[in-house]
């Protein structure tokens, strides 16, 4: 994340329960796969569980950018 991105997270997060959800999902989402790639092989299960992870962690990114892209909105115009 950009130092603008994390100064804007920091900014909102306390007054945003949407953000603040999505910002401690990513979070799990990344140690979690930090878990899996600590590991010198995977099962098959473990596998196709590192792809959903992935993939919730991406799409819970993008929403964070939509949210974030909101606030750059609501300063760049005040």
């Amino acid at each position: 994340m950009e130092k603008a991105d994390e100064e804007l997270v920091a900014r909102w997060i306390d007054q945003d329960p949407e953000l603040k959800r999505h910002i401690d999902e990513h979070r799990e989402f990344e140690r979690q796969l930090e878990e899996f790639n600590r590991r010198p092989y995977l099962t098959a299960d473990e596998t196709v569980e590192r792809r959903r992870i992935q993939k919730l962690k991406l799409a819970g990114r993008d929403r964070i950018e939509q949210i974030l892209a909101r606030y750059r909105a609501k300063e760049q115009s005040a």
